[in-house]
């Protein structure tokens, strides 16, 4: 347990945090499996508009840390790699 103020104070604004970035991981895990889906189904439309919200949401994660940003790249290439395969 936290001993002094700042410890205190800390130890609070890490637990906003780990809720914070859990409910958008989750959101974004939502959205991977959207285009996963899309592209199971062979619905070419629908996967690429996922794909583009996709997209903005890895590198808005990326950009707060929430993944690193080579993590970030290879998601979005494998799921643009996916996409196109069902598109040709």
């Amino acid at each position: 347990m936290p001993n002094t103020d700042s410890a205190k104070k800390r130890l609070r604004q890490n637990e906003k945090l780990r809720v914070s970035n859990r409910a958008k991981r989750s959101t974004l895990r939502g959205q991977l499996r959207r285009v996963r889906d899309a592209v199971k189904a062979g619905d070419v439309a629908t996967a690429q508009t996922e794909l583009r919200v996709a997209q903005k949401k890895i590198d808005q994660a990326a950009a707060k840390n929430l993944l690193h940003k080579n993590t970030a790249d290879r998601t979005k290439s494998r799921l643009n790699k996916m996409v196109k395969a069902i598109a040709s």
